[in-house]
């Protein structure tokens, strides 16, 4: 049995079972802290949601990405890529602290591609720097 976790195909069915329930479940907690209903904004055709969502969820993989490299264990894996996370959501929280005079979360769920576009750019960006910070 120990020649199976030992298999290179079965780390990574494992690796990506786990990245991809963490990814689903981290969606919803971003889902739960913006104003707007992001799947229902992107099957309206809400361009700007869906440049914010897409810079999330490329932020995540990004995460993961480095946790995967850096981690001999899926928990730690798990583990950095949490902390990433909520690292990731702090800036998020952050960049709509630092614009008093836009509402991000409003602006993005009214369809402003600008903001959008500035969203998904914080959340790649700030992804990389998260990851190269992983150990």
């Amino acid at each position: 049995m120990e020649m199976f976790w030992e298999n290179v195909i079965v780390i990574t069915a494992a690796r990506y079972s786990v990245v991809v329930l963490c990814t689903m479940i981290f969606l919803a907690i971003f889902e739960l802290v913006t104003s707007y209903k992001n799947w229902q904004e992107i099957k309206n055709g809400n361009f700007a949601v869906a440049m914010a969502t897409g810079g999330k969820l490329f932020g995540i993989a990004t995460i993961f990405r480095y946790s995967i490299e850096h981690n001999d264990t899926i928990l730690q894996s798990i583990g950095w890529g949490a902390l990433g996370f909520l690292l990731l959501l702090l800036g998020y929280f952050i960049f709509e602290f630092l614009t008093p005079t836009i509402k991000v979360d409003e602006e993005i769920g009214k369809g402003n591609h600008a903001v959008g576009f500035i969203s998904m750019m914080i959340s790649i960006g700030l992804s990389f720097v998260i990851g190269a910070n992983i150990l």
